[in-house]
């Protein structure tokens, strides 16, 4: 029997650690080899365990890298026509559109089939009209070289009909890449694991607490709730940002000029969010630009509420309950829900 075979391909290992290994797990049960190919793919040890094959690749920073189209696109087809694989499935956008890209002739000889997942386009509602024309052009472009696109929000599967592919070739994965919702359990969460990172933070009982779990970069707008905590006088309100990125360091800046600092705790990349998560009042995303914020999806699995602002993927999640929606850059409806929330004002 012909054993089938799918590639998964990503930018950075991070991804397939984060999002993708139980889809490669469940591929793998129904009798599929399943290989992957993303930057620091071999070095993971999630990544090397997960599946039956791992391929580097240093990919550029944009799709649009010179150096993406030197000598990466030989190297994909080589590899593609060698293992002769049935499925390559894309993810984000360096890898995807790259990957595509390559594979634009090849396909029709082999038979392959190109799945790409947006995880959000890059053009959205509300975004800068230049840079929506940019990335809605590339994905058009890249759209003539995908058999099937797959989105996670309603306003990409509105934008995927309208301008990509037809109807047919487009799915809505209204659940995302999926949560483990036995692991998303409150009570798979010891209480003590709750209580010691409360007490990590030296907060007191009476101490309440909010928490944002995003990488540091300008599209989650860390500053919006910093300065909207900034108007909760309450010294019994505390903050928690769990994350890193390159705009970290101007928030904590941010936090010391409204001196706010010792009531807001950075805590940089943590390997589980859940406790963090069932020790606050409420988390919030402020975010102009998501897919379908998993943070999202793990705070309403573990029954806490969210402040979400008005974008893509968070409303998906939020309309029918779970938290509250705010407009984007509503720094002071921010501050009145968590004050609401905390203090019932």
């Amino acid at each position: 029997m012909t054993v089938k075979k799918i590639l998964i391909v990503t930018t950075v290992a991070m991804t397939l650690e984060a999002f993708l290994l139980p889809h490669a797990k469940r591929l793998k049960e129904t009798g599929w080899q399943v290989d992957c190919l993303a930057n620091g793919a071999s070095k993971s040890e999630k990544c090397r365990v997960t599946f039956d094959h791992c391929y580097d690749i240093g990919w550029g920073r944009t799709p649009l890298d010179w150096g993406n189209f030197t000598s990466y696109p030989a190297r994909i087809k080589k590899l593609v026509t060698r293992e002769g694989y049935d499925v390559v499935h894309v993810h984000t956008p360096v890898a995807s559109f790259v990957t595509r890209y390559a594979l634009k002739d090849l396909k029709k000889r082999t038979g392959t089939k190109v799945i790409y997942t947006a995880h959000g386009f890059h053009f959205y509602k509300g975004g800068n009209p230049l840079k929506n024309a940019l990335f809605l052009g590339v994905e058009k472009l890249a759209a003539r070289w995908t058999d099937r696109i797959e989105v996670i929000n309603s306003e990409d599967y509105q934008a995927a009909i309208t301008h990509l592919l037809p109807k047919g070739r487009v799915k809505f994965l209204k659940d995302g890449v999926g949560l483990d919702r036995d692991h998303y359990n409150p009570k798979a969460v010891p209480k003590e694991a709750v209580q010691q990172v409360r007490r990590d933070m030296g907060l007191k009982d009476s101490d309440i607490l909010f928490t944002m779990i995003a990488e540091f970069n300008r599209g989650k707008r860390h500053s919006d709730l910093i300065n909207a905590f900034a108007m909760v006088k309450d010294p019994r309100a505390h903050l928690a940002f769990l994350g890193k990125g390159k705009l970290m360091e101007k928030s904590k800046e941010l936090c010391h000029i409204l001196g706010i600092a010792e009531r807001v705790h950075f805590l940089g990349h943590v390997p589980d969010v859940r406790p963090y998560i069932l020790a606050s009042a409420a988390t919030v995303l402020p975010s102009e630009r998501e897919g379908l914020p998993r943070s999202v999806m793990e705070s309403i699995a573990l029954g806490v509420p969210v402040i979400g602002a008005n974008a893509r993927g968070t409303r998906d999640l939020l309309r029918d309950g779970g938290g509250w929606i705010v407009p984007v850059g509503g720094i002071t409806e921010i501050a009145q829900k968590i004050k609401k929330i905390a203090f019932e004002v």
